[in-house]
């Protein structure tokens, strides 16, 4: 089908250009078109040409190839390889058609042509690539936000709120070697629900989701604003205690355990259930203690105050 006006009219980068002056340097300028699925640019490879979408929908994929999800999409009237003629270098992007699309192909020497003969579409053009510009630092922005936020939710307890195992072990090596390099004191609480099995067993396992929930806000609430709670797993929660010396510790640990057993806790309905109680271990770090040897030390501790009846602290 050979180019028209009307082709040419809807264009966006022909926006107020003298058609029928820009017409006699298109003309020359073949038609393609792509089935469903072609692709039109692959990034990285080699582009000079500049294509006028006259009908048709394309979509732009980055990082995963054509097959990845799309970023953006093109649609009748929009430009695409403009950046690659201006600038010589490889395209930026996958280019594919999503559906049966016609293009006109403007090879780079029509296109420095246009530019030279018509102000107006040198200011299209350069209006069209500030607003791609934008929409791709918006786009940027958000995925960065996106990024941040999976981070996030990978690091943190999805019932409690609290961090979670994976970042314990991403933070308390760092912890580790940061106080037993300055030669300050460090603690760390290893503290676990006793007979927890028993209110799962009893009231069912959403009553133990209110008990885990209520004893992590108990315990936040609780703690020093300089110290890190996480919930390490099950029952089980872990209090990291920058410098902290064992008394002082000990008075963390035992303010815990006091507040755990006051906790009034409340199923989903509302309905008051039994109070539990916590039995904690504690631990500090040697001149010559690593991450993994401050928790195993914690949890032997704890391991005797649940041996001793629970209910304790043990440091």
């Amino acid at each position: 089908m050979p180019l028209d006006a009307n082709d040419l009219a809807h264009l966006k980068v022909l926006e107020g250009v003298d058609l029928q002056h820009a017409s006699g340097l298109l003309e020359r300028c073949p038609i393609a078109t792509l089935q469903a699925g072609q692709v039109l640019l692959t990034m990285g490879a080699p582009n000079a040409v500049l294509y006028m979408i006259l009908s048709g929908r394309m979509s732009v994929h980055l990082e995963g190839g054509p097959q990845s999800e799309p970023v953006a999409f093109l649609l009748a009237g929009q430009t695409v390889g403009e950046l690659s003629v201006l600038d010589a270098r490889p395209a930026s992007a996958h280019v594919v058609a999503e559906t049966e699309t016609r293009l006109l192909v403007v090879d780079h020497g029509v296109f420095w042509n246009l530019v030279d003969a018509s102000h107006d579409f040198a200011i299209n053009l350069l209006m069209l690539l500030a607003e791609r510009l934008r929409a791709n630092n918006t786009t940027v922005s958000t995925n960065i936000r996106l990024q941040r936020e999976f981070k996030r939710n990978a690091m943190v307890d999805a019932l409690t709120g609290l961090y979670n195992r994976r970042w314990l072990d991403d933070a308390l090596p760092r912890f580790v070697n940061r106080f037993a390099r300055n030669g300050q004191p460090m603690a760390v609480l290893m503290m676990d629900i006793d007979h927890f099995k028993k209110v799962n067993d009893t009231y069912g396992h959403p009553a133990g989701d209110a008990v885990l929930v209520t004893v992590a806000h108990t315990l936040r609430t609780a703690v020093r604003p300089t110290d890190h709670l996480v919930r390490f797993g099950g029952e089980e929660f872990t209090v990291i205690l920058p410098e902290t010396g064992p008394r002082a510790a000990h008075g963390v640990a035992e303010r815990l355990r006091s507040a755990v057993k006051h906790a009034a806790i409340k199923d989903a309905q509302g309905k008051l259930l039994p109070s539990v109680t916590i039995s904690i271990g504690g631990a500090h770090l040697g001149p010559d203690g690593s991450a993994a040897s401050l928790l195993s030390d914690a949890d032997k501790a704890l391991y005797t105050s649940k041996q001793n009846g629970r209910d304790r602290v043990t440091l």
